[in-house]
């Protein structure tokens, strides 16, 4: 077990969802949410729209990786990239500072990003901060059902794209070498680990819906699994360099699996 790689996701990890617990919170608090498909966060819907999305935005990487020139499609990718980072970073920055101080931040986060594209230290920070206001946006604008539903039909989706097609592991070696904010990049001495940032958006995800349904220890409870998940992916991970493994369909079990115990203790 590499201690050093745990340590570091086990913090990253715990960072990232405590401060997306608390944007979720005050989401919450001030009645802030998104529409996805239908105006009812109930509706299954939702889960179809979200799944449609994915999608076609990955196909969309896809073809732009695959069959634009090399050039072409990094300004592209990065033009996706400054878009999402300016957007979710402008919704984090206005929840602790205000709309106008947060929307001057994101602009400089995005300068920053543009100015310092290969520093992967900042590129964390943008995807952390990207997570953490697409995952409490999200989590806050849907029903407790519809996000159980998206996390199962985006596991078995996860499973498809790493061991089925492949086109995940393509898809995430291109984005690691342009440097972009899709992923989170953990080195070692052995090795550059690229955490997908669908495996922090998602338990953050969960964890909000379930603490606008059922409040804050049950966000707990789905929290802990999706760590416990994550580190036990991790692990194998780094014993087994090369070798790509998805951590979303373990974590959605663990976070199903606590989320029902909590129910069933009433907490």
């Amino acid at each position: 077990m590499n201690k050093k790689l745990i340590a570091e996701l086990v913090v990253l990890f715990l960072i990232t969802q405590a401060i997306g617990l608390y944007v979720a919170n005050y989401f919450v608090q001030e009645n802030i949410h998104t529409t996805i498909v239908s105006e009812n966060p109930d509706d299954p819907l939702n889960t179809l729209g979200l799944i449609v999305y994915i999608l076609v935005f990955t196909a969309v990487l896809l073809v732009m990786i695959k069959f634009l020139k090399p050039r072409l499609s990094y300004y592209l990718l990065k033009a996706f990239e400054l878009l999402a980072i300016w957007g979710t970073s402008w919704i984090v920055f206005a929840v602790f500072l205000g709309d106008l101080i947060g929307l001057g931040l994101s602009f400089i986060l995005v300068a920053l990003r543009i100015a310092l594209a290969k520093n992967i230290v900042l590129r964390n920070f943008a995807s952390v901060i990207a997570i953490i206001g697409a995952g409490a946006l999200i989590g806050v604008s849907l029903g407790i059902i519809p996000v159980i539903l998206f996390i199962i039909a985006l596991s078995v989706y996860d499973y498809i794209a790493v061991f089925k097609t492949k086109h995940m592991v393509s898809l995430a070696k291109a984005i690691a070498e342009k440097n972009l904010a899709f992923t989170v990049a953990m080195p070692t001495k052995e090795h550059k680990f690229e955490l997908g940032t669908g495996d922090l958006v998602m338990p953050l995800v969960f964890a909000s819906a379930a603490l606008q349904s059922s409040g804050i220890n049950s966000s707990f409870f789905v929290l802990a699994g999706s760590l416990i998940g994550l580190l036990f992916t991790i692990n194998y991970s780094s014993k087994h360099v090369g070798k790509a493994l998805p951590a979303l369909p373990l974590q959605s079990i663990l976070m199903l699996c606590f989320f029902a115990a909590a129910k069933v203790l009433g907490v």
